[in-house]
């Protein structure tokens, strides 16, 4: 297994490939575990092996259409480190606080959704997130006790929080087609 050093020596050859004169106008620091200042206990990245920290003129490009570029870009780097696809979680990239700020944002919509659940009575729907804020979001919502999953295919996934003894599967011990929690899932919606 390579060292940290190495891997951060690749991570940093990826982004001079990627800033070098006549691409993007970015900054980037590599942070590791070992610094201190780098992390919030608790926040997203705050286990990572690798964190970098982007700065410059293109950090709005990084942070458009909810932060794509910027995902992308941690994607491409967990691949060049040879990371499988459980463990992209040892490397982070944020921008202007861009991740932690959007963390803060689904606990709070967390917190809302339960609230409104409890209230109504009726399944609360997420919009569409990447993998890794679904998992927030299941891990975030877990402490209230309501039912969750995850329910659509690919860009469109999305987490469902259900009302006690709602969720999917619940009455059955097969449980329902993936068909029939989509159609509950749509007739509850279209009765408000």
């Amino acid at each position: 297994m390579e060292d940290l050093e190495a891997k951060k020596k690749k991570v940093a050859d990826f982004l001079k490939t990627v800033t070098s004169p006549g691409r993007l106008d970015l900054k980037f620091n590599i942070l590791s575990p070992s610094d201190a200042s780098s992390a919030v206990a608790g926040a997203p990245g705050s286990s990572a092996e690798i964190r970098v920290e982007l700065s410059g003129a293109d950090v709005p490009l990084l942070l458009a259409r909810n932060g794509e570029l910027l995902l992308a870009l941690e994607h491409m780097a967990a691949k060049v480190l040879r990371y499988e696809s459980d463990e992209h979680d040892r490397i982070y990239f944020d921008a202007d606080n861009f991740k932690l700020l959007r963390h803060q944002e689904l606990l709070q919509t967390a917190e809302a959704a339960v609230e409104h659940v409890r209230r109504t009575g009726q399944p609360f729907a997420f919009a569409p997130m990447s993998s890794r804020e679904r998992r927030q979001l299941h891990l975030a919502l877990a402490a209230s006790g309501l039912p969750t999953a995850s329910s659509g295919e690919g860009p469109r996934r999305c987490v469902v929080l259900y009302p006690e003894g709602e969720g999917p599967g619940a009455g059955s011990s097969a449980g329902p087609s993936k068909e029939d929690r989509v159609a509950a899932i749509r007739a509850r919606f279209r009765r408000r």
